[in-house]
């Protein structure tokens, strides 16, 4: 495996979460030592701790090695919109430098690091820069989290050609099936196969919460060597 992956989405509310999830338990159970970084985050809770996002937490507890919520969420807003917004709000700059220690200190503590993205590929975290072009900084590849549901056929292939057509790999993809019912799942999975750059690390059902407790055995660990 890589010292780190950057996990994104064909659009918002597709499942990074789980899937990133899935990919944390996966690697504990194969005894690496892997941890979960959620750079940005917004929607977040009022705690007696400061600010709080439930996804980011979840990456918390999923990760073996031991973490402070600090270490992996080090930017949080209040209100769930787009990072710039959200940040212009609380009169707050994500600077990516700030981005690039955490991931640094992370790497320090780990044998890998899976970046959980916010949004879609091209999500602003200003008025002139993306999250994406950190992640080009950081020249990460690539994990892309495919919502299966009508329309992600063109959302995954926009996509994977705008991460390509930025210089980086991707070096897998997980079809997540975030509705109960799909219409022409088997066709669209196909054609996905066939369409998107990188290997299918995972196809995820549709789960309820109380189905999500091993998430890693769907998770073929052995795409992303």
């Amino acid at each position: 495996m890589h010292k780190a992956y950057f996990v994104t989405g064909t659009d918002t509310d597709v499942g990074k979460t789980v899937c990133s999830c899935a990919i944390l338990n996966a690697a504990q159970q194969k005894n690496i030592a892997i941890v979960g970084y959620k750079p940005i985050a917004s929607g977040c809770e009022k705690t007696r701790q400061g600010l709080r996002n439930s996804d980011a937490l979840l990456l918390q507890q999923a990760s073996p090695v031991s973490v402070t919520y600090d270490e992996v969420n080090p930017y949080g807003f209040y209100r769930p919109v787009s990072p710039h917004i959200a940040a212009a709000e609380e009169s707050k700059a994500i600077k990516f430098d700030v981005l690039s220690q955490g991931l640094a200190h992370l790497k320090t503590k780990s044998d890998c690091v899976l970046i959980e993205g916010a949004g879609g590929w091209r999500v602003p975290v200003n008025n002139t820069d993306y999250l994406s072009s950190w992640v080009k900084q950081e020249q990460l590849p690539v994990i892309l989290v495919v919502g299966v549901k009508l329309g992600c056929l063109n959302h995954a292939l926009l996509t994977a050609e705008a991460i390509l057509a930025d210089g980086l790999p991707v070096v897998g993809w997980i079809a997540n099936c975030i509705e109960p019912k799909t219409d022409n799942y088997t066709a669209m999975i196909t054609w996905l196969e066939q369409q998107l750059p990188g290997k299918k690390i995972a196809e995820i059902p549709y789960l309820s919460h109380d189905q999500t407790s091993n998430l890693g055995a769907y998770i073929d660990l052995t795409v992303l060597n």
